[in-house]
């Protein structure tokens, strides 16, 4: 080292300050600031489901206590329009068929998707072609596909009893006759809603750790066992789920007795949701239409709570 080096002063090194953290008011300030924006995000679907759910939820009950038509002045009437709706000959029918048509969609239309799912589970080829071909049907607007179903049923030209005569079967009425139109109806709401249901128990059944099938076929399980105490307990909370949401979808069918068969043949098809229509737009009865709906809330309401009080408590015992 020369001495002019070592003569030379050591150069000052620069230090920039260490800032201190925030204070507690400038986090409490921004946390403020983003409940206020998540809040203000939220109000836009509460006003929503305020104007279009809720409003007319609330508007229906006021109305069936009173004698309403379109252009006049409300009138309150009590619980007359609960009286009159309960002595229509078409409310036992409408009920019954209801409740008929729910027990045969749980039947057909409960079974047959889980079924399919648990087929196309097992695939090792071709699995997004055919989730595309089960998914199709949901694609199609409700209103043309019970038109092409109407068609399909019909007794003259229709392609279901062409196919029977080709097979040399018998042919049927389907939607024409009294016995076998509600049961069409439920075969054609299974056919166009079951896309949906089949990819989530799809995505429920592959959700499911493999190693669990591989500890179940070393135990010497088959098939049968294997779906029954590996893939039904694993995927026991989407079943019960689903099962609660296709009764409340199923207790609301309309489209298909609308389109296909008008309620008939000899109120064969007359559902609940029908005879509400019907109240409204063919009778102009808004008040026995509202005391209707009010009625099938109460059901669902009261079927639903009991149905989600009796799963937790199995959870619970489990």
């Amino acid at each position: 080292m020369t001495e002019t080096a070592a003569r030379r002063p050591p150069q000052a090194v620069a230090v920039r300050p260490v800032q201190a953290p925030p204070t507690g008011g400038g986090r409490g300030r921004r946390r403020v600031a983003d409940q206020a924006r998540a809040y203000a995000f939220l109000l836009g679907g509460l006003l929503c489901f305020a104007l279009f759910s809720w409003y007319p939820a609330i508007r229906a009950v006021v109305i069936a206590f009173q004698k309403y038509t379109p252009g006049s002045a409300p009138e309150w009437v009590g619980t007359a329009n609960f009286t009159r709706v309960l002595h229509d000959p078409e409310f036992a029918a409408a009920w019954r068929n209801t409740l008929t048509f729910t027990l045969l969609a749980l039947l057909i239309g409960f079974a047959v998707p889980f079924l399919l799912a648990l087929v196309l589970n097992e695939l090792r080829h071709a699995k997004a072609f055919f989730r595309v071909v089960v998914y199709l049907p949901v694609m199609i607007p409700p209103v043309v596909s019970a038109l092409l179903w109407k068609w399909f049923y019909d007794p003259g030209a229709g392609l279901a009893n062409e196919a029977l005569r080709f097979l040399h079967l018998p042919t049927s009425n389907w939607t024409n006759g009294a016995d076998t139109a509600l049961v069409s109806l439920v075969l054609v709401a299974t056919w166009a809603n079951m896309g949906g249901t089949v990819l989530i128990y799809l995505a429920a059944l592959q959700g499911i750790p493999g190693e669990l099938y591989e500890a179940a076929e070393l135990d010497g399980a088959n098939l049968l066992q294997r779906v029954r105490h590996v893939t039904i307990p694993q995927t026991r909370f989407v079943i019960l789920m689903l099962m609660l949401l296709q009764i409340i979808a199923t207790m609301q069918v309309f489209t298909e007795p609308f389109v296909i068969t008008g309620g008939g043949p000899e109120n064969a098809t007359v559902t609940v949701l029908y005879l509400i229509y019907k109240y409204a737009f063919l009778y102009n009865d808004f008040g026995g239409a509202c005391a209707l709906s009010v009625m099938l809330l109460v059901l669902l309401g009261a079927f639903s709570a009991v149905y989600l009080w009796l799963t937790r408590s199995r959870e619970g015992d489990a």
